[in-house]
């Protein structure tokens, strides 16, 4: 029996929490186990930002974890899992993640998918930076993540936001090997010069 293969995905209170929502609806087309763990924070940016509530957001993934349940699947290396994305990623999620605090499900799934050398994902949501989240996202990169910051890509000339959504969560999508056929790749299409 072949076992499907799982992708954590985490969702913090950061403006953005569309990303998050937006990886799950393109994950269900997959053949993928999704693994759902929300911040408290994320509850609350989900009502603020998003036409949808917490519960049809959790209804996206295949299992939905409790933030305190530092004992679930997800937070054992035996547990095997392509990785971990979190969209949008808090500077707060960002900081535990960089000094190693795990005093809960999203950190701690993210120190294992680290030690593990799986992939890790992180889609930090702040503008201006300061030189303390600089030398965070310097900490994370030096220990294997991979910051992504939601940025749009011009050259794909999106007409709305869903678009730049759709693009950023393609190229995400990208890193582990995963085409939801929803990032426009550079000269792909492009019309031939002769």
């Amino acid at each position: 029996m072949t076992k499907r293969r799982r992708l954590i995905v985490g969702i913090t209170g950061a403006s953005g929490v569309v990303y998050g929502v937006r990886l799950l609806e393109a994950l269900k087309d997959q053949d993928l186990e999704t693994h759902l763990i929300l911040t408290r924070a994320a509850r609350l940016t989900i009502a603020y930002e998003l036409d949808r509530s917490v519960d049809e957001v959790e209804a996206l993934a295949d299992r939905v974890h409790p933030l305190a349940d530092v004992g679930a699947c997800v937070a054992s290396g035996s547990y095997r899992t392509l990785g971990m994305v979190i969209a949008p990623c808090s500077m707060k999620t960002l900081a535990a993640i960089a000094t190693g605090l795990t005093d809960n499900l999203l950190t701690r799934a993210a120190d294992v998918v680290l030690k593990e050398r799986r992939r890790l994902v992180l889609l930090p949501r702040e503008t201006p930076l300061h030189l303390g989240h600089c030398r965070n996202l310097v900490a994370v990169t030096e220990m294997g993540a991979i910051v992504a910051p939601p940025v749009p890509a011009f050259y794909a000339r999106p007409k709305s936001i869903d678009e730049m959504v759709d693009h950023t969560v393609g190229r995400v999508l990208d890193l582990f090997d995963i085409d939801a056929e929803l990032a426009h790749r550079w000269r792909e299409h492009a019309p031939s010069s002769s």
